[in-house]
């Protein structure tokens, strides 16, 4: 049972100092930036997310120059059109072959009900069973003639 301790835990806490920090050459870096205008809000505080928001910013600003140039959301726009006249013609073209598909394996399988009833009654015959004659190609007046051996 080491989850349940009377005494609170604390987290390790270490004492890191840079071995190799130059106050000097940062602060000589930090003046050549700003001369250059490079960083000119680095001596402000940092807040959160202040690198995220600069990232974004600088990312939107890039997007926006590109758009300008190549026309945007023109181009975009076109393809998508193309896109979904492409989609359309393919299932134009492709919808009644698909449902033919099913119709014939749907034929097919009405068409194998009918060859398994024909089995079935041919299964069913019984040459030792007594035949019925119905007499259907006679004219009237005509005597059937039934010869048993």
């Amino acid at each position: 049972m080491g989850w349940f301790t009377p005494y609170k835990r604390r987290a390790n806490e270490f004492n890191y100092t840079p071995r190799y920090y130059d106050p000097a050459k940062e602060a000589r870096e930090q003046r050549r930036a700003e001369l250059r205008g490079e960083r000119l809000d680095d001596n402000s505080e940092y807040t959160p997310g202040k690198y995220i928001r600069a990232q974004r910013d600088a990312r939107n600003a890039k997007t926006l120059q590109r758009n300008k140039n190549n026309g945007g959301g023109k181009m975009k726009m076109w393809t998508m059109c193309v896109a979904i006249m492409l989609l359309a013609v393919f299932v134009y073209m492709l919808v009644p072959r698909i449902a033919a598909i099913f119709d014939m394996a749907h034929n097919d399988s009405s068409a194998s009900r009918q060859h398994q009833q024909q089995l079935e009654e041919y299964e069913e015959f019984n040459p030792y069973a007594p035949l019925i004659i119905v007499p259907n190609d006679y004219e009237e007046g005509d005597e059937i003639e039934i010869i048993e051996e």
